[in-house]
């Protein structure tokens, strides 16, 4: 019988469905069955979110997602995945809080970039997360450098996220700011980009640049669906 996944979602609607789809869609093709593990999905309102990121009160976002964590574990969810990047600058203090073990973005992305020997990296995301640590700390204790892009590139690339993509559109017009950013990263010696935030594969995919990206979003539910068929002995998060 396979693990039960929980899902802490809404962060936002368009990365939840594709955890939700990864997941089931990946243990198909893996298996050709419909033997899938079983999901629970709490789905947060995410403008409460938005308007304490911006008032920089983080207290009440660690008291909200420690309280979706305990709604996962109420449900029966034997581990669980945050389904967002930014929310794990405060990933140490929710897995101490949590009832139920967690997989990290952080470490699945970093150990993909382990497993391609790769030693400088670019970095895409909400401004948190491009301008917060906790990626770049997790990267160098690897021997990983990170790249980030200037002050006006970090702007363009959080508006899309927040004003474009966690609503559902997908622009032409974005997509090309977004590849000319990358290559900006590139040119700075990066040797591929992590595309850190869950809705950015929604805009930018491999097929539209030669330059190696990393998608947090499949790599996490990678791991999830990894751990709740017994293809890994533990949450990878706590290893």
């Amino acid at each position: 019988m396979h693990k039960r996944i929980g899902i802490l979602g809404g962060m936002t609607a368009e990365s939840t469905v594709t955890y939700y789809q990864y997941i089931v869609r990946a243990y198909q093709q893996r298996f050709g069955d419909h033997g899938y593990p079983e999901i629970v999905i709490v789905s947060v309102s995410f403008q409460q979110f938005e308007d304490w990121m911006e008032a920089g009160n983080w207290e009440a976002i660690a008291a909200a997602l420690a309280q979706g964590l305990r709604r996962l574990h109420a449900a029966g969810a034997q581990v669980g995945v945050i389904a967002t990047n930014t929310m794990h600058l405060l990933f140490d203090r929710l897995e101490r809080a949590s009832p139920l073990p967690l997989i990290s973005i952080v470490d699945a992305t970093v150990r993909a970039i382990e497993r391609a020997r790769l030693s400088r990296v670019g970095l895409l995301g909400t401004r948190f997360t491009m301008e917060q640590p906790f990626y770049a700390e997790r990267l160098a204790r690897h021997g990983i450098a990170t790249i980030v892009p200037d002050i006006v590139d970090r702007h363009d690339v959080h508006r899309v996220i927040m004003k474009e993509l966690s609503l559902g559109i997908v622009s032409d017009a974005s997509r090309r700011r977004y590849l000319e950013i990358i290559d900006g990263l590139v040119s700075r010696g990066a040797e591929a980009v992590v595309l850190g935030c869950t809705e950015i594969p929604l805009l930018v995919r491999p097929e539209h640049t030669t330059v190696p990206l990393f998608d947090t979003t499949t790599l996490h539910a990678e791991e999830a669906l990894a751990w709740a068929i017994g293809e890994t002995g533990t949450p990878q998060g706590l290893v």
